[in-house]
């Protein structure tokens, strides 16, 4: 487990930060975010947000916190240009196959967001999905916040499929709704608390994504930040 990201790494995603500005604006899209004020919260916390693909790492660095890195699955860090993103922005892989690995990260994960206080976001789906709903979440953030008896913040994004169909290899410009929740807290809670935290957070996210579906938003002209 990575410790705080070192001034390098914090340096590194600000370059990143910088690039995905530009890159934003080439692909023509907007970022339209709400509840801003739910990531003012002091202190380590868990995000957690639904995954639909590589997008979301635009997505992410729009909203990305201070002291905040990120874990996701071993397999992305092979994916092109997005992998090598990841890597130097300091993610942590684990091992989605090996469940002792993943349990071994999160269990040092938790010490480390107490000990150097810094935030954690993961993708809780466990894998990309575009089915316009969202998959059953895995444990692992779950286990990680209780573990760590720090809160959970829910992020979701609107659905790609207005202006981005990957099996048609359709693309076109368009708006991404980003809706920061409010935390949920998790102080008090045992492990035989993680699985009704887990679908507590899922119901909240489901409903949210299913609520930003219905007014979602898309644009083929100029945009504007």
């Amino acid at each position: 487990m990575t410790k705080t990201p070192p001034t390098g790494v914090t340096k590194t995603i600000m370059i990143i930060r910088v690039l995905v500005h530009h890159v934003k604006y080439l692909l023509g899209l907007r970022f339209d975010v709400s509840g801003w004020e739910h990531l003012q919260t002091e202190g380590p916390y868990v995000i957690i947000s639904n995954h639909q693909s590589s997008l979301d790492v635009l997505g992410l660095m729009e909203v990305l916190p201070d002291r905040c890195t990120m874990i996701a699955k071993k397999e992305l860090i092979y994916a092109g240009t997005v992998g090598l993103i990841c890597w130097l922005g300091g993610i942590v892989f684990i091992n989605r196959k090996k469940t002792s690995d993943a349990k071994s990260v999160m269990a040092d994960a938790a010490q480390t967001m107490l000990d150097e206080r810094i935030r954690l976001w993961v993708f809780p789906e466990g894998t990309r999905n575009q089915t316009g709903d969202l998959l059953p979440f895995k444990k692992g953030a779950f286990h990680l916040a209780v573990q760590a008896q720090v809160p959970i913040v829910p992020i979701v994004f609107s659905s790609y499929s207005s202006f981005y169909l990957r099996k048609e290899k359709q693309f076109n410009s368009g708006t991404i709704r980003v809706q920061i929740l409010p935390k949920i807290d998790t102080k008090g809670m045992a492990l035989d608390d993680v699985a009704s935290l887990c679908d507590k957070s899922y119901d909240v996210m489901r409903s949210a994504f299913r609520n930003v579906a219905e007014s979602k938003t898309q644009s083929n002209g100029p945009l504007r930040r």
